[in-house]
């Protein structure tokens, strides 16, 4: 069950970025579990619709859109739905965001586009469609977005999205301090480990065994971990905060030694069994 009460948010609409599964479906059912009609928005109508199915279960409100966050045109559009379905939408969550492994030196410049134009121009185009409404309103809101612990580090292979989900963070940030005046909070979480089908660690043959033997914590992270936490971010119990990026890892991310195991390059990490992680 989440920290916080079951109609804590009673009476709103979210709307989530790529909540037809994964941790955007976790984020989803987390706004649902307190009480939240919830938008589901994904490029693929079909998993957007299984979604809202799922939500519809738990006894809230649901409507699942079929949108490229990328599209200026496309995003108003789908806000315009969204709302005619279930109401003004007063939560945003931007979970949308692509990956894969690839070397940077790899990376095509499709791919490159593919990961960062969905992380960083998906976002502001959300996030801005989202403010605009709510300040033309005059009411404030709550978003969240869907970050990544390697921000700070990245990690080999990863060039596209670290880039892309840094610049997000700090994106949330500047977005905090230009709508704070009109009651408008923007955190992020910054995600370590949540094993889930449709990720990489999730499909490891080796299952999550050897990640959580690395982490301080001792376990791998729950999607349902992850989507409570970035629903109370958007509470009135987190509501003097914002312009937060907030990690939760296990203390995965922390440095556990003086001496740093060997450096192995990239393109040797790459061939082996954990080359990606």
């Amino acid at each position: 069950m989440p920290p916080y009460p079951g109609d804590i948010f009673a009476g709103q609409t979210v709307l989530v970025t790529g909540g037809g599964s994964g941790m955007g479906l976790a984020m989803a059912k987390a706004f649902a579990q307190g009480g939240a009609n919830v938008v589901v928005m994904g490029r693929s109508l079909d998993r957007a619709q299984d979604g809202a199915a799922q939500l519809a279960a738990l006894g809230v409100r649901s409507h699942a859109i079929s949108c490229d966050v990328r599209l200026p045109d496309a995003v108003a559009a789908a806000f315009d739905e969204a709302e005619d379905a279930l109401g003004p939408v007063s939560l945003l969550a931007n979970n949308a965001g692509a990956n894969f492994p690839v070397l940077a030196e790899d990376i095509s410049p499709n791919a490159w586009n593919a990961v960062t134009r969905i992380a960083i121009d998906g976002t502001f185009l959300c996030s801005t469609e989202f403010a605009r409404r709510r300040i033309a309103a005059g009411q404030g809101g709550a978003i969240v977005n869907n970050s990544a612990q390697y921000i700070w580090t990245g990690f080999p292979g990863d060039a596209h999205s670290a880039a892309a989900k840094t610049a997000q963070a700090t994106m949330t940030r500047k977005l905090a301090a230009d709508w704070a005046p009109y009651g408008i909070r923007v955190n992020a979480i910054a995600a370590g480990f949540f094993p889930h089908e449709g990720s990489v660690s999730g499909r490891r043959e080796e299952g999550v065994e050897p990640l959580q033997n690395m982490i301080p914590a001792g376990r791998t992270g729950s999607i349902w971990e992850f989507g409570w936490l970035s629903a109370m971010t958007c509470t009135p119990l987190f509501g003097g905060m914002t312009g937060q990026v907030i990690v939760q890892d296990g203390g995965e991310s922390l440095r556990r030694s003086l001496i740093m195991p060997d450096f192995v390059p990239p393109r040797e990490r790459a061939d082996g069994p954990w080359g990606w992680q």
